[in-house]
């Protein structure tokens, strides 16, 4: 490995250093804040690394790793959702009863398992990764002990993710035994160039047993089920990472994975896909009408709007990735900042988790009403808003492509969604019914975190052309 490697490697290299200082610097000395601000400077170090890197970019690293500027540009988005996750959750934990500074070496675990996941050139990594990421989640779910929600989300975390892991190593296998090579773009190229007679079956049943597993970490149809489970019980700011971060990481090695084909030149891995997608739509929208739960509504809204975000990732050549890569940021910044808003309320004794808890929410906190307010019709797509504008990217990938059924139900689904979100907002603007108690002081960093998020939805809502000419130049 020359030095250049070792430089394009910085950003991991660093990830993986930052915990091992916060469990050396609390084994001697023990404080929350400390250890907020030791995890934060390595994240933000991380971040600031990327930039640093490029001119000493080798592309492939050994064989198990790809430092291109895909794989720093998704690093860099896992890492700045990290460190909102981060500063939500060091106001989030003030009250917490128990020892909190295992808990960003958690947070940081995943951060660094997630930014493997997209760097992977091989499925050794890739898995490798995934259970990084996979591992730490299960504790973090989990992690006030005293809850029995939480304890009960993070077991079925547990078991439905050794499940997916065994799907995702025996098509590994499969594919392997079939192509005799685990280079990870290898096997849709294969399905891709191959004549419809001569594809072999290995190949397919491995791919399909990958798309399972993946399928469960993107909580789609009809891998959704442990999806609302986990939200609900997860802490707050874990919900966000869990919504973002980690799925984010999942959508970044699809792009990687099917980069060198297209995906309607796949017969039955496109018609997988498609399925898929409309289905997530479907039932994403229709099982979130029924919520009274905020975190429960916000699950099911996720599982719809992978739905949505795969519509364009059936569409090949530069247009696709990069309508899925503007959508997937506009998603971090309207789920971030809905999840930090629902946190900042919250702490590990109670959540805000039901609607009631935000009536009259703007008469009581404006600034936060407002920021839910933006976030949420952000997410439902109303237009001067940045969803409206990721959804128009959407559809205008999936209409030049000829998707007709996917952005037929992109738009009517859309138009379901709009009512749920609806019915927060107006709970939000409701007259309480009696003079609002005098509001708690909020936390620094969460207040910080929640103004940097909604300058973001501003600026993309109204100046996207900025982001979009960047990411499109990536796919070029």
């Amino acid at each position: 490995m020359s030095l250049a490697d070792l430089i394009s490697l910085l950003p991991l290299m660093i990830l993986a250093a930052t915990p091992l200082v916060v469990m050396m610097v609390i084994a001697v000395y023990r404080s929350h804040s400390l250890t907020a601000v030791i995890t934060g400077i390595g994240l933000a170090a991380a971040f600031i690394s990327l930039p640093l890197t490029s001119p000493a970019a080798t592309g492939r690293v050994t064989m198990l790793l790809v430092m291109d500027g895909f794989a720093r540009f998704y690093i860099g988005l896992l890492i700045a959702g990290g460190l909102a996750a981060v500063l939500l959750s060091h106001g989030y934990l003030q009250t917490y009863v128990g020892a909190c500074e295992e808990y960003y070496i958690l947070m940081l675990l995943a951060v660094l398992g997630s930014a493997v996941v997209v760097a992977s050139g091989h499925f050794a990594s890739f898995f490798l990764g995934l259970e990084i990421l996979s591992i730490a989640l299960y504790a973090l779910i989990a992690y006030p002990r005293l809850k029995a929600v939480g304890i009960e989300a993070g077991l079925k975390y547990l078991v439905l993710a050794a499940t997916s892991a065994a799907f995702l190593l025996f098509g590994m296998a499969l594919i392997y035994a079939a192509l005799g090579t685990m280079e990870l773009t290898r096997p849709a190229a294969f399905i891709y160039h191959a004549p419809a007679g001569g594809r072999s079956l290995l190949v397919m049943a491995g791919l399909i047993m990958l798309l399972v597993g993946i399928g469960f970490k993107l909580a789609v149809v009809p891998f959704h089920l442990w999806t609302p489970d986990v939200y609900q019980g997860a802490p707050a700011p874990v919900t966000a990472f869990v919504a973002t971060v980690s799925k984010g990481s999942l959508v970044g090695l699809m792009i990687r994975f099917f980069s060198r084909v297209d995906l309607a030149g796949c017969g039955p891995i496109f018609a997988i896909f498609t399925v898929i997608a409309v289905a997530s739509m479907i039932v994403g929208n229709i099982l979130a009408l029924q919520q009274q739960n905020v975190k429960r509504l916000l699950a099911y809204s996720s599982i719809a709007h992978l739905g949505y975000l795969l519509v364009a990732f059936l569409v090949g050549g530069a247009m696709g990735p990069a309508a899925v890569t503007f959508y997937l940021i506009a998603y971090f910044v309207m789920t971030l900042g809905a999840f930090g808003v629902i946190t900042v309320l919250s702490d590990p004794q109670r959540e805000a988790e039901h609607i009631d808890d935000y009536r009259g929410l703007f008469w009581r906190r404006p600034w936060l009403g407002g920021t839910f307010t933006a976030m949420l019709l952000s997410l439902a797509g109303i237009p001067l808003t940045v969803g409206f504008i990721g959804k128009f990217y959407l559809v205008a990938a999936g209409v030049s492509a000829a998707l007709w059924l996917p952005v037929v139900v992109l738009a009517l689904t859309s138009g379901i969604g709009l009512f749920y979100y609806l019915r927060v907002v107006v709970a939000i603007f409701a007259r309480p019914p009696q003079a609002p108690a005098p509001a708690a002081e909020l936390p620094l960093a969460g207040s910080l975190t929640l103004a940097g998020l909604t300058m973001l939805l501003v600026w993309l809502g109204l100046l996207p052309s900025i982001l979009f000419e960047m990411i499109h130049r990536m796919f070029i």
